[in-house]
């Protein structure tokens, strides 16, 4: 009699534990990834990007699945990171589609192109317009999967150690600049030079380069750059709504339980949001602070964007007529921003514009 009862007692000890910790919980594997971040641990938002969502799918999985963050050259550099996820060295990674055009210039379009579609407009093209299924049937052939993890917003022109107000003035100067964004500004005469965020400042101290672009106010700040190259220079029109990406290795992304995948996403969609929430509530702190030390804003002379914009357009066409996939893609893009901004110029834009004079006028 005591033996049954003890089973019995012992019997709802278990289910009451079962109950008090999931099922689900219990069945699901451990997991440990190395996660390789293209953002040095000084800049908040975007390193701290990554911890937030390595933070999140661990207590989404009961801390089953563990995601640990590095900064780059823990493991390896950001130009590297692709090829270290898709081989398997990492699992995954926290970087910019761009910053890999040297591999396909398909690659660009995934974070923005010079031109292109604002933050909003580019999570509407991901979401609603296939840009996320368009971007990951090509970066499958790369053994890589990709899911939004950001925005700047539009970002700022960058900082140069001189003026700059005709096409002529860009002639032979050295600028910190990548991707399209560079080929772009190669051909009004600048010569583009690619160098990460950490070496800016040296950089532009020694006169190694003349201008150098990086995020938005409250990453500039951070970085002193205004010390060394006062002309504070807008609108970084190579990145009007610039998507970072978390990249993950095609075939670790398929062997994850459903549950684990949904954590991820989850996460990713809070970050992709988060980022850019950060950067609206602190960029305006930061350019004040700026311009307090000395900073002089200055935006680019209507010549100098007529002239872009042009190049640009080359580009693309020149671009499309040899990459079937560059072209598959930027079709739907540019279909896409053609309706957008037909959209934006109605309400938004008038919205905004009256809002600006407002406050002008106090």
């Amino acid at each position: 009699m005591k033996r049954r009862t003890f089973l019995t007692a012992a019997s709802v000890g278990a289910v009451a534990g079962a109950i008090a910790k999931p099922a689900v919980a219990q069945s699901q594997p451990e997991i440990r990834w190395r996660m390789t971040s293209a953002f040095p641990k000084s800049l908040d938002t975007l390193f701290g990007g990554g911890e937030t969502f390595a933070k999140l799918v661990s207590e989404a999985t009961d801390g089953k699945f563990q995601i640990q963050a590095f900064a780059p050259g823990e493991i390896v550099g950001a130009p590297q990171a692709a090829d270290a996820i898709a081989g398997g060295t990492v699992e995954m990674g926290h970087t910019c589609s761009y910053y890999y055009v040297g591999k396909d210039p398909t690659f660009a379009i995934g974070t923005n192109l010079p031109f292109g579609l604002n933050s909003r407009q580019t999570n509407a093209w991901l979401y609603h317009g296939g840009g996320n299924a368009l971007l990951n049937e090509f970066y499958a052939k790369h053994n890589l999967f990709a899911l939004p993890a950001g925005n700047t917003g539009a970002q700022m022109g960058g900082w140069f150690r001189k003026e700059i107000k005709t096409v002529q003035d860009l002639q032979g100067l050295k600028m910190r600049i990548a991707g399209l964004a560079g080929q772009i500004m190669q051909k009004l005469g600048v010569v583009p030079q690619q160098i990460a965020g950490g070496d800016l400042y040296p950089s532009l101290e020694r006169g190694t380069i003349d201008a150098a672009e990086w995020v938005a106010p409250y990453d500039d700040e951070k970085l002193g750059l205004n010390k060394v190259a006062p002309y504070y220079y807008y609108p970084g029109f190579w990145e009007g709504g610039p998507a970072i990406h978390f990249f993950i290795n095609l075939q670790k992304w398929n062997e994850l339980p459903k549950t684990y995948q949904a954590a991820i996403q989850a996460a990713a969609g809070y970050v992709n949001v988060d980022t850019q929430a950060k950067y609206d509530a602190r960029n305006p702190a930061g350019l004040r602070n700026l311009i307090g030390n000395g900073a002089q804003l200055r935006p680019f002379s209507q010549e100098i964007m007529d002239a872009a914009y042009k190049a640009a357009n080359e580009i693309y066409d020149d671009i499309s007529a040899k990459n079937a996939d560059f072209k598959k893609i930027y079709d739907s893009y540019k279909v896409f921003r053609g309706e957008e901004y037909l959209w934006f110029q109605v309400a938004e834009y008038a919205y905004d514009t009256f809002m600006v004079r407002a406050r002008a006028r106090g």
